[in-house]
């Protein structure tokens, strides 16, 4: 009874190996959850085998084969930057409209004066200083969301970091 439980014992553990393995090979996410489900053992056979635990932990830290050095890439993680990509898209796309909307109102502007039915100096300058009061402010709502989007992206590295720091505890 004791071999057949020992067999068994060095069955999962072979199985744990081999399904760290696939994991790091197929650059998926090496967790004790996702090695557990891969070997289809229970977490606490992990926790109780402290060797296979390091193992993983360590695998955890260390890119997966033919990946990027550095930090892995998650899903989460590009689906992020896909979305942040977005939306600077759909802020450049404003900023383009803007400016072509301001580029015709200038040609428009210089068009007339130099047909001779161009409006009185003052009119003109104050519409100058419109001109560049707006583009003033669509240059401080542009800085505003890019710090805006550098804070969300320090929340989200805090975050991360956080979540690391509690599960490593």
């Amino acid at each position: 009874m004791v071999r057949g439980r020992q067999a068994d014992t060095e069955r999962r553990r072979t199985r744990v190996v081999q399904a760290l393995r696939d994991l790091q090979a197929a650059g998926e996410e090496v967790s004790v959850t996702a090695v557990a489900r891969r070997a289809g053992v229970d977490r606490t056979f992990l926790y109780r085998h402290r060797d296979l635990l390091t193992q993983i932990h360590t695998a955890e830290q260390t890119p997966a084969e033919g990946g990027a050095k550095g930090a892995a890439v998650s899903r989460a993680s590009l689906m992020a930057d896909l979305a942040a990509a977005g939306e600077r898209n759909a802020r450049l796309m404003g900023r383009i409209t803007l400016l072509e909307q301001r580029l015709s109102q200038l040609m428009g502007e210089q068009t007339w004066r130099e047909s001779g039915l161009g409006a009185p100096d003052s009119v003109e300058r104050m519409q100058q200083k419109v001109v560049e009061l707006e583009q003033e402010r669509a240059d401080l709502k542009l800085k505003l969301e890019e710090v805006l989007e550098d804070l969300e992206a320090a929340r989200a590295t805090n975050r991360e970091l956080t979540r690391a720091l509690n599960q490593a505890s």
